[in-house]
């Protein structure tokens, strides 16, 4: 996914975050990149470090479309959620696909919603890479 970078930060006991934006919004996530990275347009691949548990950091979405936005110490994620072929979950963000790691099966009829994420952060990371 292509995004802007707006400028990479280090704050004491937390690791290197990149305030980001994209054409749904925009919020400080973990950089995994060069830390001397200059403002401008990067394609980057998201992870998301931290298990997904419905009704806890994953709800159903109230409006439809990506979304990237801050919520207090965590980013809020609102994509399509679907499952693979194997189980596996992914969030499609925008043509992006996330894998997202469950700790318990979905309840029925989530999969092909809307759901909003709930990740610390830090917890969210982008890679970025040379196309």
């Amino acid at each position: 996914m292509l995004v802007e970078l707006v400028g990479v930060t280090k704050f004491p006991r937390s690791p290197w975050l990149a305030q980001i934006r994209t054409p749904f919004g925009g919020a400080a996530v973990r950089w995994c990149g060069d830390q001397a990275a200059k403002p401008g347009k990067y394609d980057v691949e998201w992870t998301v470090d931290e298990d997904i548990t419905w009704g806890q950091n994953a709800k159903s979405a109230v409006g439809s479309g990506p979304e990237v936005r801050p919520g207090g110490h965590c980013i809020v994620l609102r994509g399509r959620l679907n499952l693979t072929v194997d189980g596996a979950a992914v969030l499609e963000l925008d043509g992006t696909q996330v894998l997202l790691d469950l700790t318990d099966p979905l309840p029925e009829g989530i999969a092909g919603t809307w759901v909003e994420l709930f990740i610390e952060r830090v917890r969210v990371a982008l890679y970025p890479y040379d196309l």
